[in-house]
């Protein structure tokens, strides 16, 4: 998807905000900057504050510091300032969808336009629209039990969107969906949110809804951001250790001179850029190639000795958890991990060629 209008700062359209909540021992510190047209996606491990994030956005927790303006309109900022949750023109969907259960797919879609005052027939006729828009239009008046997954989604999305929102908060929207039918509404779904013109932001730990659904990552831990970018970007520059793991990297931080990367705690690793100063250096687990013996006239310029700390599976793979001179995951398929009959404490080295490894400054 590519926004309708790049968010390069702060502006009278679209969502300008700075989210400061302390919760006891915890403060979050969060500035998001989203144009209209825009998916942006909050990404963090559990407790790095994404939840905390949404329900500030949603008007649920009140800001302990900051602001909040959505179209140039001040939301939160001050006590005197704040707009009641209810007040904002904000649509959520929740994790488990929340859906009245004692009301038609189709009354719980009109529930929202009839609180903000339109008529029963008014709401009902724009909740038709939108089931109808979502591929529900069959399903209008089967209750929440009669709904698959899948169509229990589309219907929170249709009940959010019905209010017209100038934000839409969706929280893990996928969570409760089985993997085969994630598949099928992951797709849907960022077909309905390419079509959004206003501001929407996805709340969520898996990193291929963030990596499917939104056109710019901003990674939290710790009640922090420690990265943002496209999701290209993320994957490819990652700069934590989390961000490594979640896009499938080996990530390492050193001095570079030439060449040569020589890591604080570690062995000096050659790559292919040459650089100077403080870098990243980043290579897959598929990059990594395995050895019960020291290969002998290898062109791999990085060989390290290792021992496998543990094996699970991978898709059709077997990733190798490796400790030693450098801890590092390396994969291999079930074939080549039983004919080098690995198993937890199994001496192994491990060679990388240079030309695999990815360096970029810090």
């Amino acid at each position: 998807m590519t926004p309708t209008h790049p968010a390069t700062g702060p502006s009278a359209d679209g969502l300008d905000a700075r989210l400061v909540v302390d919760r006891g021992g915890f403060r979050l510190d969060v500035a998001l900057t989203v144009a209209p047209g825009e998916v942006v996606a909050l990404l963090g491990p559990n407790g790095a504050g994404k939840t905390t994030a949404l329900r500030a956005l949603a008007g649920l927790t009140p800001l302990s510091g900051g602001h909040l303006r959505l179209d140039g309109t001040e939301l939160d900022g001050t006590e005197l300032d704040r707009t009641p949750p209810e007040a904002r023109p904000v649509g959520v969907v929740f994790q488990d969808y929340l859906l009245f259960p004692h009301l038609t797919a189709l009354d719980n879609v009109a529930f929202g336009p009839r609180c903000q005052g339109a008529s029963k027939a008014e709401a009902r006729a724009r909740a038709a629209e939108w089931l109808d828009r979502l591929g529900l239009a069959a399903h209008s008046g089967a209750k929440p039990r009669r709904l698959s997954g899948g169509q229990a989604q589309r219907v929170a999305l249709a009940r959010a969107l019905a209010t017209r929102p100038r934000l839409l908060l969706l929280d893990e929207p996928l969570a409760a969906l089985d993997a085969r039918t994630r598949l099928e509404v992951r797709a849907r779904l960022r077909r309905h949110l390419a079509e959004f013109e206003a501001v929407a932001v996805l709340v969520t730990h898996d990193p291929l809804d963030a990596m499917v659904l939104a056109d710019r990552l901003v990674v939290v831990e710790h009640g922090r951001v420690v990265q943002e970018g496209t999701p290209a970007d993320i994957a490819r520059h990652p700069r934590t250790d989390y961000i490594a793991r979640l896009v499938g990297l080996n990530l390492y931080r050193g001095e570079a001179d030439g060449h040569t990367v020589r890591l604080a705690d570690g062995p000096p690793l050659t790559t292919t850029e040459v650089l100077s100063g403080p870098v990243f250096v980043a290579f897959p687990p598929s990059a990594v190639t395995l050895h019960r013996e020291r290969p002998s006239g290898s062109s791999a310029r990085n060989l390290w000795r290792c021992e496998v700390a543990g094996l699970e599976t991978h898709g059709d793979q077997i990733r190798a958890d490796l400790t030693g001179e450098l801890p590092l995951a390396a994969d291999l398929t079930t074939v080549a991990a039983a004919e080098l009959g690995l198993h937890a404490g199994a001496e192994v080295w491990a060679t990388v060629k240079a030309a695999q490894t990815h360096a970029y400054p810090v």
